[in-house]
């Protein structure tokens, strides 16, 4: 069967607006999974992103992929699935100016078919990512706010708090490729976020020095009706002292305080005391991702 389709390499975010809207969402209701990380969607909204898409003979929009730095997502409507597009889109992508060095590609939801993809294109399985949640009941913790002094949690102030969490992030996440490389600039960009707020940025603070010892970001999505862990750590001094299982309860009882109706969090396979820490509260899987990645030019794997 012949299959209709245009690859065009000049479209905008702007000139696709509603298309793309449209396409994220009919995406992330069918995968029951967005289709972009954050990144990518903060690459989109500041123009940053490169942008490839595939479309009918009637302009209509079949997919898109996205490419940020040496890294690319792409998704293809779900009507338009088994047909050869995200293949085209992926081919186009790489053979753009510059796209031989492309080396990451994230696909959410481990499926054989972008599998098949990324071999195809010498990419190989280098990171799987699971989406764990959880319902959240009258057994959610609620009291684990009520602590001493010296674990007493405060709330994110950007004047006091965005350079030592910058610092601290850094530190914590020291190997981690992405949210490890985060700087005062993504974090502004995400506090401008609609869903940012600071009474759900959760810190604590050594009692004796007042250095920034640990915490727990919470995402809520306007009238959604779960609570996202968005990124927890602690300092590698204050290991051992049960800081996050505490502020793994200060979450959920801040989720349970606001009404919704569960919680999830993302969390590195290879990551296994996370892992054990998120199932021993309740957490199960949900979703997988996985990110293929490829060698630099010249470079051997």
């Amino acid at each position: 069967m012949r299959v209709s389709r245009q690859i065009r390499t000049d479209r905008t975010v702007q000139g696709l607006d509603a298309a793309l809207s449209d396409l994220i969402s009919r995406a992330h209701a069918t995968d029951n999974q967005p289709p972009f990380n954050d990144q990518t969607r903060i690459a989109l909204a500041t123009g940053s992103a490169q942008i490839i898409t595939a479309e009918n003979e009637a302009g209509t929009l079949l997919g898109v992929a996205v490419r940020d730095g040496a890294g690319f997502e792409a998704v293809i409507d779900p009507s338009a699935r088994g047909l050869g597009h995200g293949g085209a889109l992926i081919a186009a992508l790489l053979d753009t100016p510059g796209g031989a060095e492309i080396t990451s590609a994230w696909a959410h939801g481990d499926h054989p078919g972008a599998a098949a993809l990324a071999r195809r294109h010498a990419f190989s399985r280098k990171r799987v990512l699971y989406r764990l949640a959880r319902a959240l009941d009258a057994g959610t913790p609620s009291d684990a706010r009520d602590t001493p002094p010296s674990l007493a949690i405060t709330t994110f102030d950007a004047d006091r708090d965005a350079d030592d969490w910058v610092a601290l992030n850094a530190r914590v996440f020291a190997t981690h490729p992405e949210q490890g490389a985060i700087l005062r600039a993504d974090l502004d960009a995400r506090i401008a976020e609609d869903w940012f707020d600071p009474r759900s940025f959760l810190l604590v603070r050594d009692a004796a020095t007042h250095a920034l010892i640990a915490y727990n970001w919470l995402k809520i999505e306007p009238g959604s009706e779960d609570g996202e862990i968005y990124v927890i750590g602690v300092a590698e001094e204050a290991a051992g002292r049960g800081l996050g299982r505490h502020l793994m309860n200060a979450g959920l009882a801040r989720f349970v305080e606001l009404g919704l109706s569960t919680a999830s969090l993302y969390v590195d396979d290879s990551n296994a005391g996370a892992v054990a820490l998120y199932r021993s509260l309740g957490f199960e899987t949900d979703t997988v991702d996985v990110q293929y990645r490829r060698p630099q030019p010249g470079v051997r794997s």
